[in-house]
């Protein structure tokens, strides 16, 4: 029986983290625009000074330069901050609105394409969220954000169902085992997508734009080997999502694997990143043609979860 109550607080919570994100977006962007350090030109009176060989007018006008940036960094709005802040706020807003989706169904909240995808990107922002914490990955945030909001955009206008009862293939408790890891591995994977995108976006420049967007993005080497440890995280998680799904369709269906789409592109997915992370560790790949590998798997991994569910039709089709 749903709760219709809890119902609409979770399409409300749904709304409200969607536009925490937005305000996070925006904060994130403004962090790269204003919350740099400004460099403060030499007066042209000090230029005389020190060519005079006045070596007191070169230390007064270092001191003018510093009271002056320490006076505008106090001016400063800290974006960065604010936008993190606004970030762990919306991904709460957005935990509570998976939870009470959940209690109003009373079963576990992913059950359809629009429960999918709010769940994805909460994993994906959750990991974003460690990465921040460990690695400091502030310049990542809105380039993820964009995403995150693109998503849960779609979902909310073109993916929504009510919440309702499971569908009978769907009544097990192995959908809390085998979807949690599929959830969270897509979720990394598409941080790692992120991440590989910037690196062939900043790898084409050695010296960005001053001013560009990519001129707080880390270097090329840095952006590949931050791809490289998250899909080596995500990777055991999706090979044990594979495995629990198989263990699921026999107790469902009476056999481990069938060739269902869904079963082929999820294989066909296993099969590309393990190929990106073989090439790494005995090719020695790195940079582009790594690259290319990992967002081809990306691209799989995309097709497996919307392509197979709309284009496909098979037992895997709950959209």
């Amino acid at each position: 029986m749903v709760d219709p109550h809890l119902a609409h607080l979770s399409n409300q919570l749904m709304l409200g983290a969607v536009l925490l994100y937005v305000v996070a977006m925006v904060g994130y962007a403004a962090d790269i625009s204003f919350g740099r350090r400004r460099v403060a030109a030499v007066p042209e009176e000090a230029k005389v000074l020190v060519g005079a060989g006045g070596p007191e007018a070169v230390e007064d006008a270092q001191e003018t330069e510093t009271e002056t940036e320490d006076e505008d960094e106090r001016r400063r709005v800290d974006w960065g901050r604010f936008a993190i802040l606004l970030n762990v706020l919306a991904w709460g807003v957005h935990g509570a609105e998976i939870v009470t989706r959940g209690m109003a169904a009373d079963r576990v909240p992913w059950g359809n394409m629009y429960e999918f995808v709010s769940a994805i990107t909460f994993a994906a922002v959750t990991v974003y969220l460690v990465m921040l914490w460990r690695y400091k990955t502030n310049w990542l945030g809105p380039f993820l954000m964009v995403a995150v909001v693109i998503a849960l955009g779609i979902a909310t206008i073109w993916l929504y169902d009510d919440p309702g009862p499971l569908r009978p293939a769907l009544h097990s408790y192995w959908i809390a085992i085998h979807v949690t890891a599929a959830v969270t591995a897509t979720g990394t994977f598409t941080v790692a997508g992120v991440s590989t995108i910037l690196y062939l976006l900043r790898a084409r420049r050695t010296a960005p734009k001053p001013g560009g967007l990519l001129e707080r993005v880390p270097d090329a080497e840095t952006l590949d080997r931050l791809a490289h440890r998250t899909m080596m995280f995500g990777f055991p998680i999706w090979t044990f999502a594979i495995i629990a799904g198989a263990i699921w369709a026999d107790s469902a269906w009476g056999r481990y694997w069938g060739w269902d789409p869904k079963e082929t592109w999820s294989f066909i997915t296993w099969v590309v990143y393990a190929g990106y992370l073989h090439a790494r560790a005995t090719a020695g790949w790195r940079g582009r043609k790594a690259a290319i590998i990992s967002l081809i798997a990306f691209a799989c991994l995309l097709f497996n979860f919307f392509g197979i569910n709309y284009l496909v039709s098979g037992m895997h089709s709950y959209a």
